[in-house]
């Protein structure tokens, strides 16, 4: 490597370094973020108790797309969502028709976001801080009107654990998405991911999800893979609780 290109990477690592210094509260080895998507009924009836269970904190992305107005068999009412809420568990925006950002019109966007904002009022649950892109898409328009919205959390798409000193928290990836034929090695390889600052972003649809067997999760899959992590000592937190380990804001 050349002298240069050792001086470029030496500086990079300090301000990475200074960066991660000025945080409220550095995160903890083995710091994870759970995260479902959807509006899936198994949230209320099969993942909450097992997360209480565990005493583990996560965030529900809501949506009103799919079938979520007539299929109440296969998706929550919004007395559970309510409910998540009074148990402590963190709600999430997800818009209100689950359409692809990239593609909106801002104002569709604006519409949609604000949507799941006045539900969440009408019901008696905070106003969200964190929101998922449907589909995983972003774009620079929705970035600007989360911002100006107030939200200080947005998960996309990727693989790799989320560093707080180095990315956008309107853009934060995720470390592990849990599909059919995710194994519990990927997923403690992602758990290992979370070291050195970098926090672990896992996401989850139903569990089981079946009107979408794409991103479905087999619940018995899924609790070995909560057994991992309670017998690994990690904090399981909601998606709003990064905030303490954001970089402190200059006045």
């Amino acid at each position: 490597m050349k002298p240069v290109h050792i001086a470029i990477v030496a500086l990079l690592l300090t301000v990475t370094l200074a960066w991660r210094s000025l945080a409220v509260e550095p995160a903890p080895e083995r710091l994870v973020v759970l995260t479902f998507d959807d509006s899936v009924a198994s949230h209320a009836t099969f993942v909450a108790p097992l997360l209480k269970k565990h005493g583990f904190g996560a965030t529900f992305f809501i949506t009103e797309g799919f079938e979520f107005l007539v299929d109440k068999e296969h998706y929550m009412t919004w007395e559970q969502i309510k409910a998540l809420d009074a148990d402590g568990l963190e709600i999430g925006n997800h818009t209100r028709k689950h359409a692809g950002v990239a593609k909106q019109k801002p104002e569709q966007l604006a519409e949609d976001v604000e949507f799941i904002e006045q539900q969440c009022a009408k019901y008696g649950i905070p106003k969200p801080v964190s929101f998922c892109y449907p589909g995983y898409q972003t774009s620079e328009a929705a970035v600007k009107l989360l911002r100006e919205r107030g939200y200080q959390f947005a998960r996309a798409g990727g693989a790799r654990a989320y560093d707080p000193a180095m990315d956008d928290p309107l853009t934060l990836p995720q470390a592990f998405d849990g599909k059919p034929a995710s194994t519990l090695e990927q997923f403690k390889a992602a758990v290992a991911q979370a070291k050195d600052g970098k926090i672990a972003v896992m996401t989850f649809h139903g569990v089981p999800d079946i009107k979408h067997p794409h991103v479905n999760t087999d619940p018995a899959k899924f609790e070995t893979y909560m057994q991992h992590l309670k017998d690994e000592g990690c904090k399981v937190i909601a998606m709003r609780d990064l905030a303490k380990h954001l970089p402190a804001k200059k006045e």
